[in-house]
């Protein structure tokens, strides 16, 4: 009988942040995976974080926004190295009040930052996915 390995999950969080005028908040990676693409700002669920602290750490270090993480719109499996999976949930997020939503800037593994319209993310080079996940919960 040959057992099947169940691959390491690798707990993570991705920030969809709106801003008032609908726009997306989105990074360009600077680190594989999807080097190079578009993508929302996120990462590892550091120990002891909760889902909250993590999105709101991950959105500040990769763009310099400060912002209030607000409900789960989803979540999605891909591969990790060595056969893990990367487990990201993804949770609405607003700017905070007071937070400059024209600062932004690409920090941490991120290359640069920008707001797109959602028409303009449709058109862009975006990490395995995104655009077809964005549709499916709504944001799209």
């Amino acid at each position: 009988m040959t057992s099947l390995a169940i691959p390491r999950r690798i707990d993570c969080v991705g920030g969809v942040v709106v801003g008032h005028d609908a726009r997306l908040l989105l990074v360009l990676r600077g680190q594989e995976p999807a080097k190079g693409t578009w993508s929302v700002p996120g990462g590892r669920v550091e120990r002891g974080e909760s889902d909250a602290q993590a999105t709101a750490r991950e959105v500040l270090e990769e763009t310099g926004l400060r912002v209030d993480v607000g409900p789960l719109v989803g979540t999605v499996e891909r591969a990790a190295p060595d056969g893990a999976v990367y487990l990201i949930r993804d949770y609405l997020c607003r700017p905070l009040p007071g937070a400059d939503p024209m600062a932004v800037r690409g920090g941490d593994d991120a290359e640069d930052a920008a707001w797109f319209t959602p028409a303009e993310v449709v058109g862009l080079e975006t990490s395995p996915g995104l655009v077809e996940a964005l549709r499916g919960w709504g944001v799209l």
